[in-house]
Protein backbone atom coordinates (compact mmCIF):
# COMPACT_ATOMS: atom_id res chain seq x y z
CA UNK A 1 0.00 0.00 0.00
CA UNK A 2 1.31 3.65 -0.94
CA UNK A 3 1.19 6.10 1.60
CA UNK A 4 -2.12 7.95 -0.02
CA UNK A 5 -4.10 4.94 -0.43
CA UNK A 6 -3.55 4.11 3.55
CA UNK A 7 -4.28 7.62 4.05
CA UNK A 8 -7.44 6.99 1.94
CA UNK A 9 -8.63 3.34 3.65
CA UNK A 10 -8.09 4.88 6.94
CA UNK A 11 -10.43 7.71 6.05
CA UNK A 12 -12.74 5.37 4.44
CA UNK A 13 -13.16 3.05 7.81
CA UNK A 14 -13.98 6.82 9.75
CA UNK A 15 -16.47 7.47 6.97
CA UNK A 16 -17.81 3.95 7.76
CA UNK A 17 -17.37 4.56 11.77
CA UNK A 18 -18.92 8.12 11.48
CA UNK A 19 -22.45 6.59 9.48
CA UNK A 20 -22.71 3.78 12.09
CA UNK A 21 -22.21 6.12 14.89
CA UNK A 22 -24.94 8.39 13.24
CA UNK A 23 -27.72 5.95 12.64
CA UNK A 24 -26.95 4.47 16.92
CA UNK A 25 -27.71 8.27 17.77
CA UNK A 26 -31.21 8.25 15.65
CA UNK A 27 -31.90 5.03 17.08
CA UNK A 28 -31.41 6.37 21.28
CA UNK A 29 -33.04 9.61 19.88
CA UNK A 30 -36.14 7.41 18.60
CA UNK A 31 -36.44 5.75 22.22
CA UNK A 32 -35.59 8.61 24.44
CA UNK A 33 -39.09 10.14 22.10
CA UNK A 34 -40.96 6.74 22.97
CA UNK A 35 -40.16 6.82 26.44
CA UNK A 36 -41.08 10.60 27.19
CA UNK A 37 -44.32 9.77 25.38
CA UNK A 38 -44.55 6.80 27.84
CA UNK A 39 -43.47 8.96 30.68
CA UNK A 40 -46.24 12.16 29.85
CA UNK A 41 -48.48 9.19 29.37
CA UNK A 42 -48.47 7.80 32.82
CA UNK A 43 -48.32 11.27 34.55
CA UNK A 44 -51.97 11.90 32.61
CA UNK A 45 -52.92 8.62 34.17
CA UNK A 46 -51.90 9.00 37.37
CA UNK A 47 -53.70 12.77 37.62
CA UNK A 48 -56.77 10.80 36.45
CA UNK A 49 -56.77 8.12 38.98
CA UNK A 50 -55.64 10.99 41.97
CA UNK A 51 -59.18 13.09 40.33
CA UNK A 52 -61.05 9.55 40.88
CA UNK A 53 -59.95 9.29 44.89
CA UNK A 54 -62.62 10.14 47.29
CA UNK A 55 -61.82 13.07 48.91
CA UNK A 56 -60.66 12.49 52.99
CA UNK A 57 -62.99 13.63 56.06
CA UNK A 58 -62.42 16.72 57.53
CA UNK A 59 -59.32 15.44 59.32
CA UNK A 60 -58.07 12.82 56.60
CA UNK A 61 -58.36 10.49 59.83
CA UNK A 62 -60.48 7.56 61.42
CA UNK A 63 -61.16 6.53 64.89
CA UNK A 64 -59.36 3.30 65.43
CA UNK A 65 -62.74 2.05 66.78
CA UNK A 66 -64.29 2.84 63.54
CA UNK A 67 -62.22 -0.01 61.37
CA UNK A 68 -62.93 -2.83 64.01
CA UNK A 69 -65.72 -5.34 62.47
CA UNK A 70 -68.88 -5.50 64.44
CA UNK A 71 -68.36 -8.70 66.16
CA UNK A 72 -65.40 -7.25 68.14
Amino acid sequence: MHIPDAIDHRLTELEIKASFSEDLLEQLNQVIIRQQQQIDALLREVTQLRQQMPEPGPTGFSRAGDDLPPHY
